[in-house]
């Protein structure tokens, strides 16, 4: 059964959201926030995550932390509840699912059931099972949020375990970035460098179209207000797709460096893990891109999007073999692009 979560939390009232006033002195005296962990399949990894929130649990008494398990099918249940319950760590709840319905749905699960029961915090943090939470890092969300009342979504400094750091705040995608994610020309990455998705890491606190799922704090009232993830994507896209709801709702989402987490990329899907060679991607993947186009900006746009990315991945894989420059895509890109788009689904949402 999908058990129920109750927190032991006072529900915010309307005002407080633009009050700049906390007594950071006095941990007691911070907002509550609910962090929120999807597990599927990497147990050694959610376990290694609940270690590093311990202090942050000493730091911001009123954290606490929801893990779900979408229906793993191993032994996860038993290790990450048993850890739990061996460390005393009140703090921390594990919520086993019934299903596996994407990021979306196992992220909203823990939020939906706050909602119901009216003790949703002022803050959810939505945290990767892959991240190790550097101290002091939720604070800095919290204490940057505080300060600035008008922001909605609030994005962590994701970075390799050595502190190399990642991109983690980009700019929404269009058909523009589509063109150029598939043509890979230098000169033209340079005429469009304003759409380009990545841009590099900012140093210093800054507004962005969209963060990085691993490690996003949101406000208490844009959940109210927008509502939740969106759980037709199962994997991709959603977090960027609720930043955009956000935005259009007149939130805006920043990046904020001073909240550093280490992000082990790719570790639960595998699909964005540098560290090997790339495998061939999922269907989902194509299906949470199609759904973001053809939902956020109509069939039109998404038809252009599509010639757009096929004409500029073909350029360059017929560049790639005439310069013989290493094939460094994962196989059939080119291949399942076209049978994912419009030529072969059509322009119907739920397609």
């Amino acid at each position: 059964m999908e058990s129920q979560l109750v927190f032991m939390l006072s529900k915010q009232l309307p005002g407080q959201a633009e009050s700049t006033k906390t007594d950071y002195s006095d941990p007691a005296s911070l907002p509550a926030v609910l962090v929120v962990i999807l597990n599927y399949r990497t147990p050694n990894l959610t376990i290694e995550c609940l270690h590093s929130l311990v202090n942050e649990v000493k730091d911001l008494p009123n954290l606490r932390v929801a893990v779900t398990d979408n229906n793993s099918g191993d032994d996860s249940n038993e290790r990450i509840a048993g850890v739990i319950a061996k460390e005393g760590w009140e703090w921390a709840t594990f919520m086993p699912l019934e299903r596996n319905g994407g990021f979306a749905y196992g992220s909203n699960f823990p939020i939906r059931q706050a909602l119901a029961g009216g003790s949703l915090p002022p803050y959810v943090l939505l945290l990767n099972p892959d991240t190790v939470v550097r101290p002091g890092a939720i604070r800095a969300l919290v204490e940057f949020m505080e300060q600035n009342s008008k922001v909605g979504i609030a994005g962590s400094r994701l970075e390799d375990p050595d502190g190399t750091p990642q991109c983690s705040a980009f700019r929404f995608h269009t058909i523009w970035s589509e063109f150029d994610g598939g043509l890979r020309l230098g000169l033209i990455s340079k005429v469009l460098s304003k759409w380009i998705v990545a841009p590099p890491v900012s140093e210093v606190a800054c507004t962005t179209d969209w963060v990085a799922g691993a490690s996003m704090m949101i406000r208490q009232e844009v959940i109210e207000q927008v509502g939740l993830m969106d759980e037709d994507y199962f994997m991709y896209y959603e977090e960027m797709d609720f930043c955009l709801q956000a935005n259009r709702a007149g939130w805006p989402c920043w990046y904020v460096p001073e909240s550093h987490v280490v992000h082990l990329v790719g570790q639960s899907s595998g699909v964005t893990n540098t560290k090997k060679p790339p495998k061939r991607r999922p269907k989902y993947v194509f299906d949470s891109r199609y759904r973001y186009f053809l939902k956020n900006y109509g069939s039109l746009y998404l038809v252009i999007a599509d010639i757009a990315w096929i004409i500029g991945f073909a350029s360059w894989r017929l560049r790639r073999f005439i310069q013989r420059k290493p094939d460094e895509d994962p196989p059939y890109l080119l291949w399942d692009s076209l049978r994912n788009s419009f030529l072969f689904r059509g322009l119907r949402l739920n397609s």
